[in-house]
Formats: C-alpha cells, sequence, structure tokens
C-alpha cells in the first residue's frame, strides 16, 4: 500500500506534464506541458469499446471452442464477461481518479511501485507487438482468398505502412478508422443474429428444418465433453476479450473522459451478451454444434448452413476488418506505452517525443519495425507459431488485468483511509468484485499451466520478467532516481 499523496485536482488541467512528474519539455525535448491532443469524441470511444470487446477470436478462435465444449461455450463466454466487467469497473474507478494516458503502468506505479509500473508498461507493449505481428498475417492469408497471386509479404507490408501512416496523422484520424472497422464488425453479428433468429421463428433457408432451441442440449447434453473440457476453453475466451482494457489508454485523448468512460464501461455487460452470448447461442441453435471443426469460423459454417451464396466472402470481409482494427489498436497503445516508460526514464527518452501533429511518432514507428518482423517469421515458421504467439498475447493480458485489478484494491484502501481522494465512478461493491477477479485469472492461469500447448507462454512471460529484471538493475544502477517512488501528478493531456 502506498503512502503517496495525489496533487489538487486543478493540475489536470494545469499540471506540467506527465504522470509520474517528469515534465515533457524534459524528457522528450517537446514545449513544457504539452501533452496529447483530446481527439477522441463520444462516438469513436463508444466503439473502440465495442471494437474491443469483438476480435478474431470470437470470429476464428470460438470454431475450436466449440469443437471442445460444445453448447457450453456460450456459459464460458457469459462467466468471463462477468469478470472482464469486474476489471473494466476497476479501471473505471481509477480513470476518474486520475485520467491519464498509459493507465495501466501508471497506476501500477503509483500503487504497487515504479518496478511494477515498469513491467506493466513494458509487458502491455509486448502484448500489442505480439498480437500485431499475428494479426498482419491473419489479415494476408484473409486478402489471399480473393487474390491468391498476391504473395502474403506484400499485402502484409501494404497493411502495416498504411495503418503507420493513419497513426502519425492524428488521434482524429485513428480514432475514425477504428470507428468503421468496429462498425463492420457490429454489423456482421447483428446481421448474423437477426437472420439466425428468422431461421428459427419462420424456418426458411437449408437450415430451417433441422433449427431449434433444442440443438442447445440435444446431442449429448450442454456439456457434452464434460465441465472439466468446457473450463480449458476459458483460455481461448480470455484471449477473445483481449483489447476490451484499450479504452483505458484513450483516457488522456478522450473529449470528456468524466462522460464518455463510464458510458463506454457501463454498456459492456449488453455488448457482451449481445456479440458474445447472444451471437454464439443464435449459431449453436441454427447449427448443431457437433458440425463445428477447429480451423473453421462458426459465422462461415452458420452462413453456409444457411445458404447464403456469398457467406464465406462477406464473413472474410469481416475477419479482415477484425485483424486491422487489432493491428490498428496495437499501433496506437504500443506508442503511448512507450511515451509513459519515457516519461518515466524507463525507457529511451526519444520515445517522449510528440510530432507535430502530437502523436509519439517514434514509439510508433519503433513498434511497427518490430511487428514487421514478425510478418517475416510468421512467414518462414512452422503454423503453431501463430497460436504460440495468441498465448503470448494472453499471458501479457492476464497480466495487465492482475495490475489494473491489484491497483485498485490499493487504491480504495487508500480511499477508506481517507489518504486519497474518492473517484467519480466507483466500482460495485468496493474491491469485493476485484478479489474474485483476481482469483478467477490466477485459476485461468493455472488451466493454462496444465495445457502442454499453451504452457509455452509462461515460459516465455518468464523470460520476459528476468530481461526486463536485468534491464531494472541496470536502470537502478546507472539512475537510482529514476527507481523511486516519485509523487503523482494529474496529467495534462489536453
Amino acid at each position: 500500500m502506498t503512502s503517496v499523496q495525489v496533487g489538487k485536482h486543478d493540475d489536470e488541467r494545469g499540471g506540467n506534464g506527465a504522470a509520474g512528474g517528469t515534465p515533457h519539455g524534459d524528457a522528450s525535448g517537446d514545449t513544457p506541458g504539452e501533452g496529447y491532443e483530446r481527439g477522441l469524441g463520444s462516438r469513436q470511444v463508444q466503439m473502440i469499446a465495442i471494437g474491443g470487446a469483438i476480435g478474431v477470436g470470437l470470429f476464428l478462435g470460438a470454431g475450436a471452442n466449440i469443437a471442445k465444449a460444445g453448447p457450453s461455450l456460450i456459459l464460458m463466454y457469459a462467466l468471463a464477461g462477468v469478470i472482464i466487467f469486474f476489471i473494466m469497473r476497476a479501471l473505471g474507478e481509477l480513470l476518474l481518479y486520475r485520467p491519464v494516458s498509459g493507465s495501466f503502468a501508471e497506476y501500477s506505479r503509483e500503487f504497487l511501485g515504479p518496478f511494477f509500473g515498469y513491467l506493466t508498461g513494458w509487458t502491455y507493449w509486448l502484448l500489442w507487438v505480439v498480437t500485431g505481428m499475428a494479426e498482419l498475417t491473419a489479415a494476408a492469408i484473409y486478402i489471399n482468398y480473393w487474390f491468391p497471386a498476391i504473395p502474403q509479404w506484400t499485402t502484409a507490408l501494404v497493411f502495416l505502412v498504411v495503418l503507420f501512416v493513419a497513426n502519425l496523422i492524428s488521434v482524429k484520424l485513428f480514432g475514425e478508422i477504428e470507428f468503421w472497422f468496429s462498425m463492420v464488425k457490429v454489423t456482421a453479428i447483428i446481421g448474423m443474429i437477426v437472420i439466425g433468429l428468422g431461421v428459427l421463428t419462420f424456418g426458411f433457408s437449408a437450415a430451417g428444418d433441422t433449427a431449434a432451441v433444442s440443438n442447445l442440449w440435444a446431442f449429448d447434453g450442454f456439456f457434452p465433453k464434460g465441465i472439466g473440457s468446457s473450463l480449458m476453453t476459458l483460455q481461448g475466451v480470455m484471449f477473445a476479450y483481449l483489447a476490451v482494457e484499450l479504452v483505458g489508454v484513450t483516457a488522456g485523448e478522450s473529449e470528456n473522459p468524466e462522460k464518455t468512460l463510464p458510458k463506454a464501461i457501463n454498456t459492456l455487460p449488453w455488448r457482451i451478451a449481445l456479440f458474445y452470448v447472444g451471437a454464439l447461442t443464435v449459431i449453436l441453435c441454427v447449427v448443431k454444434w457437433t458440425e463445428f471443426a477447429p480451423g473453421v469460423s462458426p459465422f462461415v459454417a452458420a452462413f453456409a448452413k444457411i445458404g447464403i451464396p456469398a457467406g464465406a466472402g462477406i464473413v472474410n470481409f469481416v475477419v479482415l476488418t477484425a485483424a486491422l482494427s487489432s493491428c490498428n489498436s496495437g499501433m496506437y497503445s504500443t506508442g503511448r506505452m512507450l511515451r509513459t516508460l519515457a516519461d518515466n526514464g524507463e525507457a529511451p527518452k526519444v520515445f517522449g517525443k510528440l510530432s507535430s501533429t502530437r502523436t509519439p511518432a517514434f514509439g510508433i514507428a519503433v513498434s511497427v519495425l518490430f511487428m514487421g518482423v514478425g510478418v517475416v517469421l510468421n512467414y518462414v515458421v512452422p503454423e503453431k507459431a501463430f497460436g504460440y504467439v495468441v498465448s503470448v498475447a494472453t499471458a501479457a493480458g492476464i497480466w495487465t488485468w492482475l495490475m489494473i485489478l491489484v491497483s485498485h484494491i490499493l487504491y480504495r484502501r487508500a480511499v477508506d483511509a481517507g489518504r486519497l481522494p474518492a473517484s467519480s465512478f466507483p466500482a460495485p461493491g468496493g474491491a469485493k468484485f476485484s478479489w474474485v477477479a483476481v482469483v478467477f485469472l490466477l485459476f485461468v492461469t493455472c488451466l493454462i499451466a496444465y495445457d502442454s500447448e499453451s504452457r509455452v507462454c509462461l515460459y516465455v512471460m518468464a523470460g520476459w520478467a528476468a530481461v526486463l529484471s536485468i534491464g531494472w538493475a541496470v536502470l537502478k544502477a546507472r539512475n537510482p532516481e529514476v527507481t523511486e517512488r516519485r509523487e503523482p501528478e494529474f496529467e495534462k493531456t489536453g
């Protein structure tokens, strides 16, 4: 528990710089007090939040999980969705207490100490770099569906450059691209639900004769492979929810975080209920779970069963936008995390510099270079490489969520003791549900360790932690002040 006192709320608009107490002018060459542009409106923040809850994990990964768990996968998504809501309400309380860009690292730094802020910041950067590697390769494969003659590396390179340029231009352009990517995904899922309900109600299409709600239990029951097999799918389910926390990274660039962030977080339950639980329920009523197989999108299978000629092409386009959306978000968040680390002396100072359009251009550029290396690696390594990258991203995501929850628990203790001001968006139940979420995430980690195929990510994360620990020791030897606790300041972001 930290005994640090927070600066006055007046500092939120008039403070002298970055979170952590290092003015941007000193750390990066920016003019003193310069911060991010508040270029994300309510419409964009809402769709970024929605898009974060819809990814390739749903469109593609659900097929393999249905084969493992049958209809009980619906319950796994619902259970994980409740935990994700607890995590987001904990994050929301912290965001409205002190809105900062790079929020996960900043709260870890304030409540757990500088080392945990450093570790969380670099780990979240790793999460998005490895995710970007996978998504770029996936996007190139999706394009090959229509244009098989185009080399895969060429398509990946084009997407990499286009998204890179868009992120450099302005945060408004990033928000607009993410808005339309999310719109495509939302429209596709709602369309699938409406068509599926039509099939169930009116019995039209080739699937009309076999579509029925009883498909949820008619074939070996709701848990056809047993409860244990269903629980093992939680690894993949949690991967599907990665990026839902991205709304927290936008806090410093939202026009009105006090209004837009609570709304985005409070609407999360219905988004999960509709896009995950609702969509999967309809699909599994229309198509028997026994007809799904790993590597086949349940949406493609459902459209094919219903008999929509262009169904495969439509879903391929939707999954392409999901991959590009994820990569776009990765470029956005990695640049912000590197800037937060630079502001705190935990990364080279050049990462803290903002471009003339007030974007962390150098940090984005370096991250893009690492993503580009991933394109080459995914081209030459076996197919299992994609799965390994996904498992590493999941492990990094679990660490990030744990840091949010522990920070929230410590924050609530400080509020109860009168050392910190209360947030305007308190989580229901105080810290109780944060404890529940911590236990759940530790349980999922145990499931990962039990699975021989996925536990490799824990070895990777152990190696990553060792590397970062060595880096911290070097940093402490060179500049001891960086590794000391400092009084947090309310960041000037506008």
